[in-house]
């Protein structure tokens, strides 16, 4: 239910004395002036709105009534009404004569002004409540079925297949304006779902399409200064249940991502689930176990030799002549280095389960785990 506030009563009288050459007032409900052309009138009370309100219809007053009144100038005054319902008054200043043609036309604005603020509420509401309930699919305590029912009731467009995203935000200077331009952008779609996690996050639920482009998408960010660091995508979701397991695994894919990637600003679930998947577990007694042997050759590997050549080993699937060129070396000096780390790690790097070991190890070890 609206109420009268003085924003709103100088707002109105703001716009309508940029057009009308009078001074406009503004009442509440109790016949206070709460918005005025006039800053001596603020906040005292206006007797004829009192019997505007009285009477719902308009009250004109002459020269001759007003002296009888307290607070009161020649003018016409009218009820102002939303949704049939009166919550305030609107004046004009000036001989009913001549103010007379201007009272409806103003009155008519100011309720358009009034249901625009209504309307302006209402988005606003609905919009956080959207917010909450997609922050709170991150809520595993929470039943899916719940989630069911406050989508039906806020009219969330949920169509399926649909996709997760999580944007990570610069870390430099204040994010929350560009988080501001970012939430009504990604938000002003009907069926796009955006909310904030922190000040440096965002969650944004959309449909799903496979001819996105989202390298050209994060080129149009950088170009509208959204300060955008990176952008982790999920698969092609077709219900609650997935979106709420996409949406806790974005974060594990952003943070691998951001570890053993730290250039890389487009993450994608299907390119690096496995990593992500270990990621995840990255502080389990079964995967330090899993560890151990490139843990023996890291410390062995004080110049950093050992580990230069199993990545580009592993970059290049266990082809000789290909990983000796691209490390500058000769072939006998890369089976050295290889029987060398196949010694420390007891490993057989002919086998590809154990190559793919030590390469996803490498990527986990990069991304800040315990060395001990």
């Amino acid at each position: 239910m609206l109420e009268l506030d003085s924003t709103l009563a100088q707002h109105i009288v703001d716009r309508a004395m940029a057009i009308l050459p009078h001074n406009i007032n503004v009442m509440d409900a109790q016949g206070m002036i709460i918005g005025s052309g006039d800053p001596s009138r603020l906040h005292t009370r206006h007797e004829g709105a009192q019997l505007v309100l009285a009477n719902r219809r308009v009250v004109e007053i002459d020269a001759q009534a007003a002296a009888c009144l307290r607070g009161v100038k020649p003018g016409v005054n009218l009820p102002l009404l939303h949704a049939e319902r009166l919550i305030g008054v609107l004046g004009i200043t000036g001989d009913p004569e001549t103010v007379r043609p201007y009272a409806e036309l103003v009155r008519m604005a100011a309720e358009m002004l009034v249901e625009h603020r209504v309307l302006q509420a209402e988005r606003h509401w609905q919009r956080h409540q959207q917010e909450a309930w997609l922050r709170q699919l991150l809520d595993p305590q929470l039943r899916l079925s719940s989630f069911e029912n406050d989508a039906e009731r806020l009219g969330l467009q949920l169509t399926w297949p649909r996709q997760m995203c999580l944007l990570q935000l610069d870390a430099e200077g204040d994010p929350l304006p560009r988080q501001a331009r970012l939430l009504a952008s990604l938000g002003g779609k009907s069926e796009h779902l955006v909310a904030p996690l922190g000040r440096h996050e965002l969650l944004w639920c959309r449909p799903y399409s496979a001819t996105r482009d989202d390298a050209a998408w994060l080129q149009q960010a950088d170009e509208r200064e959204w300060g955008v660091r990176s952008l982790a995508l999920s698969d092609p979701l077709h219900d609650l249940a997935e979106l709420r397991q996409a949406s806790l695994v974005l974060r594990d894919l952003q943070a691998y991502g951001q570890a053993r990637f730290p250039e890389r600003r487009l993450l994608r679930l299907d390119e690096l689930r496995l990593p992500t998947l270990l990621y995840a577990q990255r502080h389990s007694w079964l995967l330090q176990g899993w560890l151990a042997p490139l843990r023996r050759v890291l410390a062995q590997d004080s110049q950093g030799t050992l580990r230069t050549t199993l990545e580009a080993w592993c970059a290049y699937d266990g082809q000789v002549q290909a990983c000796a060129q691209a490390l500058g070396i000769h072939r006998n000096t890369l089976r050295y280095r290889l029987e060398r780390i196949a010694e420390l790690s007891g490993l057989d790097l002919n086998r590809l389960d154990q190559r793919l070991q030590l390469s996803l190890g490498l990527g986990l070890l990069e991304s800040d785990m315990p060395l001990g």
